[in-house]
């Protein structure tokens, strides 16, 4: 049976950061990211699958339902994996259909013309501030904002509390 290690929106994927600090920091053997339009296009597909060869890691790219379908097969096989999301949006997804997600770390936002910023990695929209309160009131899960594992986490009441969200 597999874990899940950690779950992450971060809208840059696979980078640097995940593949050297949080990948080492948590042990973990595998990153799946959750996309259902990268799942469906196998360039993009094939880019990140292929970029974590030189760090030992297995890269899947997934749509929402076959996560769900991989979870509820085998629980991720024997993988200690890193979720990762481009959205928040395909993380409330993801939860509604069934995948146990305890944790969620929001690492990497970029600004858009209707977002705030809430760390200075994370700017947020009143829809996707909306769906984290969801996810933690009514599937209790813990949200917390932290760019790298060596800097501070803040808790979502914290990031909230101090924004206009």
């Amino acid at each position: 049976m597999g874990e899940i290690v950690l779950a992450r929106v971060d809208d840059r994927l696979i980078h640097g950061q995940v593949m050297t600090k949080w990948s080492k920091g948590l042990n973990c053997n595998a990153i799946f990211v959750i996309d259902n339009s990268i799942s469906k296009d196998p360039l993009m597909k094939s880019v990140y699958e292929m970029s974590a060869g030189a760090y030992g890691l297995t890269i899947k790219v997934m749509s929402v339902d076959e996560a769900i379908k991989s979870w509820e097969e085998n629980k991720f096989w024997r993988y200690k994996v890193i979720l990762l999301f481009k959205n928040i949006s395909t993380v409330k997804e993801t939860v509604n259909k069934g995948l146990p997600i305890q944790k969620l770390n929001i690492g990497g936002i970029a600004k858009k013309a209707d977002s705030t910023f809430i760390i200075p990695s994370v700017a947020l929209t009143k829809l996707d501030a909306d769906i984290l309160r969801e996810l933690n009131q009514n599937y209790g899960i813990e949200v917390t904002f932290q760019t790298l594992p060596d800097t501070k986490k803040v808790s979502l009441k914290d990031a909230l509390d101090n924004s206009e969200l």
